[in-house]
């Protein structure tokens, strides 16, 4: 394990972290080297369910009274970059293609869902959407390249509703429904990480769903004009349960966790996994040890990924089958980087980025 070593010191940590993370459970560490997350001062006691990992340096979040923020030295300052006059929103997702541009998601009923972009860091924001149907509420977002994106909200009329835009998020369309499966009575989406809906590649996205007598998840090959979708294996049967969120790695491989969010109720049903595309979902043998609200895979491995929620952080080392708990934070949202910056979010303000420690 002496490359672990020589990886952290050259500061390529997404590759050390990923081989401790795999690491066996009964090593705990590997040639000295652990993982954890360590909290970064954000300076504010907001909610952040909304997660951006650019890189090691940069990350935005977004959350509860308008607030946006984003640093660019690993988390060492945060610059509050807020949308003027947003205080009275709920920002719960937000997709970030750099330090410069920013697209940011707040839910809620009628005109309380919007959209903001931002090119210039934050310095100013353009609304590019207000929802002008009451009965709509949306929840995520996400977006298949630079230009290409989605966002969902809960069932209109008996069917999940999806804008679509093809020009960064600076103008948004409601897609055609013809091609949407019908919503199980009482079926929703969670809007508790930026999960819900999710991308991989150039056309597939997937969303997760809850409340009904059923947990689902719904897979659209097409940028979202037509979906299918399949029954998940986890909590359900009641409005506080389902799938809350999902990571695929690639067009096939994802895994999916959620449970039932009340502190007070178990999730033995915690996580699940596919490797056809989300036509088939599988339970984890040993899943987490209670509800989970946020999932993602570590960057150079095809077998590590962390979970997040309330109760802690936890860990699988094969592919989402097994998961053993690495720390017992409250954590909302997990999100990692391209060169294997994880960054996680969530109550009171924490943000912490997963380092090596000894």
């Amino acid at each position: 394990m002496g490359m672990i070593r020589r990886l952290v010191a050259a500061g390529l940590c997404g590759a050390a972290l990923a081989a401790v993370l795999a690491a066996p459970a009964q090593a705990g560490s590997a040639d000295g080297v652990r993982a954890g997350w360590r909290l970064k001062d954000s300076g504010t006691d907001a909610r952040f369910r909304g997660l951006a990992a650019v890189s090691r340096r940069t990350a935005w979040v977004a959350g509860t009274k308008g607030t946006v923020l984003r640093t660019r030295d690993g988390g060492r300052s945060w610059r509050n970059v807020s949308p003027p006059g947003a205080e009275g929103l709920e920002f719960r997702d937000i997709e970030a293609f750099g330090v410069r541009r920013a697209v940011v998601l707040a839910i809620g009923e009628g005109e309380a869902s919007r959209v903001f972009v931002t090119d210039d860091g934050g310095t100013t924001w353009s609304e590019a959407f207000r929802n002008p149907d009451p009965r709509a509420f949306y929840d995520c977002l996400t977006f298949f390249d630079a230009r290409h994106g989605i966002a969902l909200s809960d069932p209109v009329d008996g069917k999940y509703r999806i804008l679509g835009t093809g020009d960064g998020g600076r103008t948004w369309r409601v897609l055609p429904s013809e091609g949407m499966p019908d919503a199980q009575p009482g079926e929703a989406a969670f809007a508790a990480s930026g999960q819900c809906l999710v991308s991989a590649g150039r056309r597939d996205a997937w969303f997760a769903t809850g409340g009904a007598a059923t947990a689902r998840v719904f897979h659209t090959a097409d940028r979202g004009r037509t979906w299918s979708v399949a029954d998940a294996p986890l909590p359900a049967g009641d409005p506080a349960r389902g799938v809350f969120a999902l990571a695929f790695r690639d067009t096939r491989h994802g895994l999916a966790v959620g449970g039932d969010y009340r502190p007070d109720q178990p999730s033995p049903r915690a996580a699940a996994v596919t490797a056809d595309g989300g036509a088939a979902w599988t339970p984890a043998t040993q899943p987490p040890p209670a509800y989970r609200s946020g999932v993602a895979w570590l960057p150079y491995s095809h077998r590590a990924a962390l979970a997040v929620g309330p109760t802690g952080t936890d860990v699988t080392a094969d592919g989402g089958r097994s998961w053993r708990a690495l720390d017992p934070g409250s954590y909302d949202s997990v999100d990692c980087a391209p060169d294997g910056g994880c960054w996680a979010s969530g109550e009171k303000g924490r943000i912490a980025r997963l380092e090596p420690t000894r």
